[in-house]
């Protein structure tokens, strides 16, 4: 074996990102939902009235659960925050994180009123069958053919999967907002399994305005936080600094393209993507 061992997996973006939201909401605005807000009766797109959108969101969610489930399976429960308002309702619950940190939350949180399966979806193993499977935005991150085999088979005879979750349209190529299923090839592989479609919701109006809100603290705090760092780093470290622009160009380049040009807006999220509340049951 040489000097150096083989560097480590990487950290997954994804879990991160949830993570350092976990971190920024709690902090910021006592919430510990991780999922966007669902605008309604006038409420003004502003950071502040976040939380409020984001339980209209969880109420709206729970509106759809049908009659008569009482067992469910949250399958990308962030904090917990999701499963213990299901299980003070009522529900037995069964939560699946595949982050370290949120898993912890998770157990911190409900205090042993839920089976906790470690892991991503694809790799779980459950012995179980329930009445509902729940992907609140955890839906785009898992494998469309592998989630829907899975999810008949931890499924009762009859029983529901309720997604909330957004999908691209097929025929945009250019997208200022990346995430999320084809919908054309979720509509495809669907047709494939044993699920018929109970309701199909486009709720994207009442989504699209959480972006007005990451938009605005993005370039109204982000942006100019990280300019002034960076002009900072070139004023102690100017060699340094030349060296960090040269080495990581690309990269630099890429997160002023990417979060830095005000297009990550309610408007594009409108026009590339479709939010929707899906219900399906199993036949």
């Amino acid at each position: 074996m040489g000097l150096f061992k083989k560097r480590q997996k990487k950290l997954d973006s994804q879990e991160v990102g949830l993570d350092i939201g976990m971190i920024f909401l709690k902090f910021f605005l006592d919430t510990e939902y991780l999922h966007y807000g669902y605008w309604k009766d006038g409420l003004d797109p502003d950071i502040q009235n976040l939380r409020t959108a984001q339980i209209n969101y969880t109420d709206h969610l729970f509106s759809h659960i049908p009659e008569g489930v009482k067992t469910i399976l949250d399958v990308g429960s962030g904090t917990g925050k999701v499963a213990e308002k299901l299980i003070e309702k009522g529900y037995e619950v069964d939560c699946v994180s595949p982050s370290k940190r949120l898993t912890a939350r998770i157990k911190e949180r409900l205090e042993g009123k839920a089976g906790i399966f470690h892991g991503r979806y694809e790799d779980v193993a459950i012995d179980k069958k329930y009445d509902l499977i729940l992907f609140s935005e955890s839906f785009q991150y898992i494998d469309m053919q592998t989630n829907f085999e899975k999810s008949a088979k931890y499924l009762k005879d009859g029983g529901h999967i309720l997604i909330c979750d957004f999908f691209r349209y097929f025929e945009h190529n250019h997208r200022p907002l990346g995430g999320g299923h084809w919908l054309d090839q979720y509509k495809e592989i669907l047709a494939k399994h044993p699920f018929d479609i109970v309701k199909d919701e486009d709720i994207t109006q009442h989504i699209a305005p959480t972006m007005t809100v990451v938009n605005s603290f993005t370039m109204d705090a982000i942006r100019p936080s990280f300019h002034l760092g960076m002009d900072l780093f070139e004023d102690r470290f100017p060699r340094v600094h030349r060296f960090v622009k040269w080495k990581f160009k690309k990269k630099l380049n890429d997160i002023e393209d990417k979060h830095f040009k005000g297009e990550r807006n309610a408007a594009n999220f409108t026009k590339f993507k479709t939010y929707r509340l899906i219900l399906l049951q199993k036949r």
